[in-house]
């Protein structure tokens, strides 16, 4: 079911950037998701989304508000999509909202984290490349496994892997930075060395220029129940006995993981480290006084 509402607010400030790769303003213009991915922790009873699984809101008065908060902020600073919502939900392929987005964002010249699951995000290159020309745009594409047919499981309704390495691959010959956020780990399921170096792998072929991890995944409330009746028995008696209530679940082998990881960037030559506005900003402004 599709709602359409008005909102009475459309960015949120973020207190303290650095916790979500230097965004300073979220931006969701939809509520809910249709990729239908067993672990997303917005299905959690924080973000009041009641029906997560069978409705979606659009915000249909989202381009005026962004135009109208857009015109009071004093400081351009980072926007970032895809923090509750991805952007590229598929019926935003009727709605367009995304792109005119982008537009008003170009057009008030701020940076742009963007974050998704989608190749649809490929429609937009050419708006893209221009804010990033104009200031910075970054396109992070969450990669929970490499393997299409695991993810047809735990990510049933998203675009295959497979086509969220292509999409990366046309926006890095754009010139746009483009990479991956392995987030989550889930444990006994994508926490392997195979499935982390394959996912650096399939990165560097595509051209990204980074790779950033979290070795671990949140359970609490609805979203762990969702979860625990996506898996068998067997995996959630597995969950149950090492992280009962516990919301960040550590993957038990974190310390391989990361090992792996490091040595698998350097192996590739591709940065283990999210790139940000800021810091690029920061390294820039040094430069002048070399």
């Amino acid at each position: 079911m599709i709602n359409e509402i008005e909102a009475k607010r459309l960015l949120i400030t973020n207190k303290h950037p650095s916790s979500w790769f230097g965004v300073k303003y979220y931006l969701n213009i939809y509520r809910g998701c249709m990729h239908g991915c067993i672990y997303c922790d917005t299905r959690s009873e924080c973000y009041h989304i009641d029906d997560f699984d069978t409705s979606i809101s659009v915000k249909t008065n989202a381009i005026q508000l962004l135009r109208k908060e857009l015109s009071r902020k004093r400081y351009r600073e980072t926007i970032g999509f895809g923090s509750a919502s991805d952007p590229y939900v598929p019926i935003e392929k009727k709605y367009e909202l995304t792109k005119q987005a982008l537009e008003v964002i170009k057009e008030f010249r701020f940076p742009l984290f963007l974050l998704t699951k989608s190749n649809l995000v490929i429609r937009d290159t050419e708006i893209l490349s221009q804010i990033n020309t104009q200031n910075y745009a970054c396109v992070a594409f969450t990669i929970t496994t490499a393997d299409d047919t695991l993810a047809k499981t735990i990510e049933p309704h998203a675009p295959l892997p497979s086509e969220r390495f292509k999409a990366m691959g046309i926006l890095s010959v754009m010139g746009i930075r483009a990479g991956v956020v392995i987030m989550p780990t889930l444990p006994y399921l994508t926490d392997n060395e195979e499935n982390i170096v394959n996912i650096v792998k399939h990165a560097k072929i595509a051209g990204a220029s980074f790779v950033y991890p979290s070795f671990s995944v949140t359970l609490r409330d609805r979203q762990r129940t969702y979860f625990y009746n996506h898996i068998n028995e067997e995996l959630r008696k597995k969950y149950i006995n090492r992280y009962k209530n516990y919301y960040h679940c550590t993957s038990p082998q974190y310390k391989k993981l990361k090992s792996a990881f490091i040595t698998s960037c350097k192996t590739y030559d591709i940065s283990g480290e999210m790139p940000s506005y800021a810091r690029e900003n920061s390294a820039a402004q040094l430069k002048l006084f070399e």
